[in-house]
């Protein structure tokens, strides 16, 4: 009897096991199966965009835009002018990319709500983030230039811009590099040693790097022209930014005379890398039109950027890749409207960007956030 119940145990303990395996197996199988189809079944990535995988949307509505990675590649610093969270104009935020966000529900607001904002970037340790904002000015929106007759875009360059450094609450705990100039675009080295702005302090917009702490500003280029949108290499020893560069006589008239009414027109630049000293200064793309928002692959070899240069029409943008010597131009979004502002985050596995598509036509930008293939 014992005998025959050890042997009834043996059997039931091996069907168990048998049909464990068989649930176990299926399970790996179903996961397989499911795995392979969120990955095919990536809805807002288009077929071509192979570097791309599980695209997810961070914003829904208004304009948001220029997100920068924290250090932890967890969160995301940007600036945005959502009618849905009744802003008049551009007003910086953070969000975790790891955690629900809504149309209706405003992110973090790190700014003061007043004025108008610029280029936030995450400071070392993730406990503040860095950006410009004309609130100590006017507490209202600064007005924004109309379309010149010749149709050419405008830039405005306030000169009520400056530099503040806020705790992940809003409270400003400091103002960096003050004057009373346009002082804005800052970007924060991987090391945390170093920032890079743009400021038009002598009288044309240059670039300028400065310790962590404000302290010691160097000017960085100097010749005629638009320099901004600068990001360090990923050893922190280069900077890739985008320039105009007017050549002719009505060109150069034409750029200082807009300069003068603190504007700038940003139809015509290209890529451009140099060391933080300024030396080996090189211009990587020839391409003509609109090439802006570049930032350095985790290799240090390749750039990212945003350009228009295959567009029949000045506004279709799309997110290109190319070696840092200016060779094997490869594009990497293939959307019909707008895309920009590609950021690697700091661990190498995503790419953040903003985007008009799948937006039903309208013209709300919003922050888009992919695992990145090679």
């Amino acid at each position: 009897m014992a005998y025959y119940f050890c042997e009834k145990s043996y059997l039931m303990t091996a069907f168990i096991f048998w049909l464990f395996t068989i649930i176990g197996s299926f399970s790996q199988n179903f996961s397989s199966i499911k795995a392979n189809s969120v990955e095919t079944i990536d809805t807002l990535r288009f077929e071509q965009e192979v570097h791309f995988k599980n695209v997810k949307q961070l914003t829904f509505g208004g304009d948001n835009a220029e997100a920068y990675w924290s250090f932890n590649s967890k969160m995301l610093s940007f600036q945005s002018n959502s009618k849905f969270w009744e802003l008049e104009c551009d007003q910086i935020f953070y969000l975790d990319i790891n955690k629900p966000t809504s149309k209706n529900k405003a992110s973090q607001l790190i700014s003061t709500g007043k004025g108008r904002t610029t280029c936030a970037y995450f400071m070392p340790g993730d406990k503040h983030i860095l950006y410009a904002s004309t609130h100590e000015s006017n507490v209202k929106c600064p007005d924004v230039p109309e379309r010149r007759l010749d149709g050419k875009y405008l830039w405005p360059i306030y000169n009520t811009f400056d530099i503040y450094v806020a705790d992940l609450k809003g409270k400003i705990t400091k103002k960096l590099a003050p004057s009373p100039h346009y002082d804005a675009e800052a970007t924060v080295s991987p090391d945390g040693k170093k920032i890079v702005f743009t400021s038009d302090r002598t009288g044309d917009l240059e670039l300028y790097v400065m310790d962590i702490n404000g302290k010691n500003i160097i000017q960085v280029t100097t010749e005629l022209g638009y320099d901004g949108g600068a990001f360090f290499s990923p050893n922190s020893k280069k900077l890739v930014f985008r320039a105009s560069r007017p050549k002719t006589d009505a060109d150069q008239k034409d750029y200082k005379d807009l300069l003068m009414q603190g504007l700038v027109a940003p139809t015509e630049m290209e890529i451009y890398t140099c060391n933080i000293d300024a030396s080996n200064m090189k211009q990587i793309t020839h391409l003509g039109k609109a090439n802006w928002a570049p930032y350095y692959h985790p290799d240090g070899k390749r750039i990212v950027f945003s350009s228009n240069h295959q567009s029949n029409r000045g506004y279709q943008f799309n997110i290109f890749m190319i070696n840092e010597d200016g060779t094997n131009l490869k594009q990497i979004t293939y959307d019909k409207t707008f895309d920009s502002f590609p950021m690697f985050s700091p661990d190498g596995k995503k790419i953040s960007f903003s985007s008009n598509r799948f937006n039903g036509g309208g013209y709300d930008t919003n922050i888009f956030v992919a695992d990145w293939k090679e």
